[in-house]
């Protein structure tokens, strides 16, 4: 096994890792706000990290290239559309949750 293979595994197993955080924030917290934060946040990591580790292990070529370039484009999308989400939901009136009065969690 070479160090590029341990490397890119590695990078694979941070994209897990953020994807694994971003999945149980959206089974764990309260409101939609806080869910797509949470999922926002971690998948955009976990597929920036997932495809720079599948950039790594096919070496310096064409392939690489578009793996990087689609990397690019994802880190720049996916926050843009958490973005366009949160704010569309809340001028449809949505509104952030609160916690209950004299009720601790």
């Amino acid at each position: 096994m070479s160090v590029i293979n341990i490397i890119a595994g590695l990078f694979v197993l941070a994209g897990f890792f953020f994807f694994f955080t971003a999945t149980l924030g959206l089974l764990r917290l309260p409101d939609f706000y806080t869910r797509l934060h949470a999922t926002g946040k971690g998948d955009t990591l976990a597929v920036l990290y997932s495809l720079i580790g599948l950039a790594i292990y096919h070496g310096f070529n064409i392939t690489s290239a578009k793996i990087l370039f689609i990397a690019v484009f994802m880190f720049l999308a996916q926050p843009t559309a958490t973005h366009a989400i949160s704010r569309a939901a809340f001028g449809c009136g949505f509104l952030p949750w609160k916690p209950e009065e004299g009720v601790e969690e």
